[in-house]
């Protein structure tokens, strides 16, 4: 049967180059997302970059260190400690001692990332004068990069400067250097310090002073301002690349999986005759493997080498897009090849197994009565399996909403939930094909002429085909409704919980991150016919099962003005009850009974037991903790509610409160600005990872549409050769063809938006059950979009092969023989 496959191919060129096409790009994308992944385990070791010549670098504490059953845990300290005092003396005794400050600054026409320094630690990273000189005065700076040059003048969130000096740029920071005055001024607080001393001394100096850190040598990088930045894009990267390869791999083997399947189901009157021709159940099968095999090998190899082309065109743009560090490039992996070929093997012969098996199984006269019209387009099995898969997504849906509805917020369980109800309805297709094209097609059909009858009547008698043509578009539009719909739910949902706790009347936000200085609280408190809530970020961890070490965000704030500025959702307990031997807790705590004590450690790193004051729900996951301003040391306060008194006039108030903030260049905002720019959105990797996936699934989505819809189209040439033979003429023909491909997108529009609307109502019931009540966000925009671009495609795919069958005469291709 290998000969007989082999001229096969060479007779049905178009319905295997199609198969070709859909798998050898399948293969390219496992590939392509396999080198990626491999590429993004490991990163190149790194070196100190601002201190690279620094002697010795020494760093107050800023981890938290637990011990436990099972090893040490460690915590980030929201509030990292200095060096204690009676340390810097010692080390001062030593040798010249330099203290280390950053901090944000905001310049017009200035990068977006500046970040401020002393310029005594320019020496350091080393730093060079390429222009000009150093900061003298107050208002002098010196910038690395060439956004400003010497002499001119620039505004800043900490007053007007003059640019006085230029360095060159180091790559790792865009640079603002001031004197050490105006630094301490802009800075106060100093968490390092560089000694130029002995590091043996230095180690010996400091002994003894809790969670002080002596950095030499490559350890100094611990010094930098982001020292974990390669591991963190790497996690990044791996959960986009990871979620961007799984999803591609879904549709690769899904939409390849239908490709071949639809070219089997294609030639069941071909089997047919071969079986009268005396072939058994067994050759049948043997032929349609050989082909699907000799197909498999040559389009996963070539899917192999379109990867190799592929992935360093997506390493350069995921470095272009800021998604991946500047050290990230494909390195020299064998693993993804074979994985890829080897699962485009696989999705081949799975494709045709099942199809193979029905035709084997077919006798003759069947087969022949079979090839007009699908009588049995749902198997069995196929149904079993997917009424199964549809059971199982509803099961683990009702499970998850009584058990933790929570898990359904995450990435991870909205990225991948989606697959199961894909498959299911996809293999359900048939079934939902007759109705919803008549569906479709009842007002055309009402209309004057045979066009809209014959669009319902031929989708309703091709079943098969017109699942098989739709199955991308479903893919493609029930990825991107449930993907987007979810990240936009939950932002919106996110938007809902901040509109509702939120009494104050106007919000007061500091310029920089040092926060307000006492001066600007006293003016703000000082303005007449308010209540002002002051508060602080901060952080507070907790031992969870006795190994987890756990990080809450918290807030530090005042009780009693907190109760009027702001509406809590509280399952338990009263604000009021907040004081400074207790904490307002929520639901997702291991402990969280009103009147409990829970031990925990405070953003200093502090120990401390506290009673549970009053109990939060758990919400979108963003109802942390709240303590007192005692609780959090150091937290600079970053946030003011003002709540206006009865008859106090708005306008008035506004005014008073801009007085106040002006020298320290503060922001006053109403309610609703404050709410609009508090609005979350998903954060950028997440987002361009979604876009990476969707990219990938518009292509693959429309270059297999343009397959199976020539497949499809050119295996028609006798039906519409029958049509112009009952009177039907070329442009009636081409019309009636371009309308039924607009009829199968909207079929596989259809089902796709029915699996997004169903992914989004889980979602929606999650946010209820978690006391979150809020809209469900579909991205219409984007799903018309990406209808309107299948459906262009669609009616040229399906045009375009007709139009060249019908440039022969209708009486020959009538006798047209498959």
């Amino acid at each position: 049967m290998l000969s007989t496959a082999l001229r096969t191919l060479r007779t049905r060129w178009v319905t295997f180059v199609g198969s070709f096409v859909a798998l050898c790009l399948g293969v390219a994308l496992v590939a392509v997302m396999g080198l990626a992944l491999a590429s993004s385990l490991d990163a190149p070791d790194r070196g100190p970059e601002r201190f690279a010549a620094a002697p010795v670098v020494v760093k107050g504490q800023d981890t938290l260190e637990v011990p436990t059953s099972v090893g040490d845990r460690t915590q980030k300290l929201a509030q990292p400690r200095a060096v204690p005092d009676h340390a810097v003396a010692k080390l001062r005794d030593l040798g010249t001692v330099v203290e280390d400050r950053s901090f944000a600054v905001r310049a017009e026409g200035g990068p977006a990332d500046l970040v401020g320094h002393p310029w005594s630690t320019a020496a350091f990273a080393p730093y060079d004068l390429d222009a000009g000189r150093a900061p003298e005065a107050a208002d002098e700076v010196v910038v690395s990069g060439e956004w400003a040059r010497p002499g001119a003048r620039v505004r800043t969130d900490g007053g007007t400067v003059r640019v006085v000096g230029t360095v060159a740029g180091l790559g790792f920071e865009n640079a603002v250097f001031y004197t050490d005055t105006r630094a301490a001024e802009l800075s106060p607080r100093s968490l390092q310090l560089v000694v130029d001393a002995d590091a043996a001394a230095v180690r010996k100096a400091v002994r003894g002073s809790e969670g002080v850190k002596v950095l030499t040598g490559d350890a100094r990088r611990y010094a930098d301002a982001d020292p974990d930045r390669d591991s963190e894009a790497l996690t990044a990267m791996n959960a986009m690349f990871g979620t961007a390869g799984g999803v591609a791999g879904f549709v690769s083997v899904f939409v390849v999986a239908s490709t071949f399947a639809f070219a089997v189901a294609q030639r069941r009157r071909e089997f047919g005759l071969l079986r009268t021709a005396g072939a058994t159940p067994g050759q049948i099968r043997r032929m349609v493997v050989h082909e699907a095999l000799v197909v498999g090998v040559l389009a996963s190899a070539a899917g192999c080498a379109l990867g190799s082309y592929g992935a360093p065109e997506l390493a350069e743009w995921a470095v272009d897009e800021s998604l991946a560090p500047r050290w990230f490039t494909i390195g020299d992996y064998t693993w993804p090849y074979h994985t890829a070929f080897w699962t485009g093997l696989f999705v081949a012969l799975c494709g045709v197994l099942a199809a193979s098996w029905r035709a084997g199984r077919t006798g003759p006269t069947e087969a022949l009565r079979e090839a007009s019209v699908d009588t049995r387009p749902m198997t069995c099995g196929r149904r079993l399996v997917g009424g199964a898969l549809l059971i199982t997504a509803a099961v683990t849906l009702a499970l998850a909403l009584v058990t933790n509805p929570g898990d359904l917020l995450q990435r991870k369980t909205y990225v991948s939930r989606p697959m199961l109800l894909i498959t299911a309805v996809a293999l359900l297709a048939p079934v939902l094909v007759r109705p919803l094209a008549r569906m479709i097609a009842w007002l055309p059909a009402q209309l004057p002429g045979a066009v809209g009858m014959l669009v319902r009547e031929n989708a309703a008698a091709g079943v098969r085909r017109t699942a098989a043509v739709a199955a991308p578009v479903l893919v493609l539009v029930a990825l991107a409704g449930s993907l987007l719909g979810a990240t936009r739910t939950l932002d919106e949902a996110k938007a809902t919980e901040v509109r509702e706790q939120t009494a104050a009347d106007f919000v007061v936000t500091p310029a920089g991150d040092a926060g307000f200085d006492d001066a600007t609280l006293r003016r703000l408190q000082a303005v007449s016919g308010v209540e002002v809530s002051t508060s602080s970020s901060s952080a507070v961890y907790v031992l969870e099962d006795g190994v987890a070490l756990i990080r809450s965000d918290a807030r530090a704030v005042e009780p009693e003005p907190l109760a009027a500025t702001a509406r809590l959702p509280l399952a338990a307990g009263k604000v009021g009850d907040l004081d400074d031997d207790s904490i307002i807790v929520n639901e997702e705590w291991e402990q969280h009974t009103v009147g409990e004590r829970v031990d925990v450690w405070l953003g200093d790193g502090t120990r401390k037991s506290l009673k549970i004051a009053a109990v939060m729900t758990i919400g979108t996951g963003d109802n942390g903790v709240y303590v007192t301003l005692r609780n959090a040391p150091a937290a600079p306060v970053d946030r003011v509610d003002v709540r206006l008194a009865a008859g106090a006039d708005a306008g008035a108030v506004a005014v008073g409160l801009r007085q106040a903030t002006r020298a320290s260049g503060g922001q006053v905002l109403t309610r609703g600005a404050w709410v609009r720019a508090r609005y979350p959105e998903t954060d950028r990797t997440t987002r361009m990872g979604f876009f990476l996936v969707l990219g990938i699934a518009l292509l693959y989505t429309g270059i297999s549409l343009a397959n199976t819809m020539v497949m499809a189209t050119s295996d028609r040439a006798r039906e519409l050769a029958v049509l112009r033979l009952a009177g039907a003429t070329r442009w009636q023909v081409l019309r009636l063809v371009g309308a039924e491909a607009l009829m199968v997108v909207m079929v596989g529009g259809l089902s796709g938006a029915l699996v997004a609307v169903l992914n989004l109502v889980g979602m929606w019931s999650a946010l209820g059950l978690l006391s979150v009540w809020t809209s469900i966000e579909i991205p219409w925009a984007t799903l018309a979009a990406a209808l309107s671009a299948c459906a262009v495609l669609a009616v040229i795919s399906a045009v375009a092969p007709a139009a060249l069958a019908l440039r022969r005469r209708a009486v020959g291709l009538a006798d047209v023989r498959e």
